[in-house]
């Protein structure tokens, strides 16, 4: 009796990209790049971490600085219109049967284009000439690149194993602990079904969040090497990591409407 063995699903690239793992590390890579490329060379704007701006407003404020205040605080509004669209941008795009992951990845890197050319445009004069009014024209594109990804993750959560944050790492930090101490606690208690099952439990959480920790602390370390000697061309990195993710979710939408 002869026993055939399933076939082996050859190696996809474009799937590979936009898988958990993977999509996790470079997603949360490029949110802290670009996070600290434009904190370094914006004088201290943040553009993922949008609401840390709000902590900064309130110190420009106890200084007596209006302008910076303001400055910051304009930040807010963007970013929720840069969701506002992208939210809606994904329901038309669910109501036309478009796949969402590769229509938001695509939006996503055109505004990372945009940023950079924008920063490319401004930025020599903003730091020879000290005109503290160009930054908000840079700093609203970066702001709006990352509210795309903010809005992003919700929307396209279908596509991966559940919704998991990029830009900011606190509830994935805490979340990642919180994992450890169960799953040594299971493991250095007397081994049962329940305590077993525990640990499992805890290894599959450790694994999804761990990808997002290295991406985000990698990406943060790669821009404060890359900003002083490249400034704004920096951003071509993320740019080209989100068009790539865009190229391969594209494929992969294509591949599963033929195999439909």
């Amino acid at each position: 009796m002869t026993i055939s063995l399933p076939e082996k699903e050859p190696f996809s690239l474009s799937a590979f990209l936009i898988s958990d793992a993977p999509a996790r590390f470079l997603l949360s890579w490029v949110a802290e790049f670009v996070d600290t490329a434009a904190f370094i060379v914006l004088f201290g704007i943040f553009t993922a971490h949008v609401t840390g701006n709000i902590a900064l407003a309130g110190s420009a404020f106890a200084s007596s600085d209006p302008q910076t205040t303001v400055l910051r605080l304009s930040m807010l509004p963007t970013f929720m219109l840069s969701v506002i669209v992208t939210s809606l941008l994904a329901r038309f795009s669910r109501k036309k049967g478009w796949a969402v992951l590769p229509v938001l990845l695509s939006a996503e890197a055109i505004s990372l284009g945009v940023f950079m050319v924008v920063g490319l445009q401004y930025s020599a004069t903003l730091i020879i000439e000290g005109q503290d009014e160009l930054i908000f024209p840079i700093a609203v594109t970066g702001v709006i690149a990352m509210g795309i990804q903010n809005a992003l993750m919700k929307e396209a959560a279908s596509s991966f194993t559940g919704y998991f944050p990029t830009t900011v790492m606190t509830g994935n930090f805490t979340q990642f602990t919180i994992d450890l101490v169960h799953y040594f606690s299971a493991k250095l208690s007397k081994q049962t079904e329940e305590t077993k099952a525990e640990v499992a439990e805890a290894v599959v959480k450790i694994k999804r969040t761990t990808p997002l920790l290295i991406g985000f602390f990698l990406g943060g370390t790669g821009a404060a090497y890359f900003v002083p000697s490249a400034e704004f061309w920096c951003l071509s990195m993320p740019l080209l990591i989100v068009s790539l993710l865009a190229v391969a979710a594209y494929i992969q939408a294509i591949a599963k409407t033929q195999n439909a």
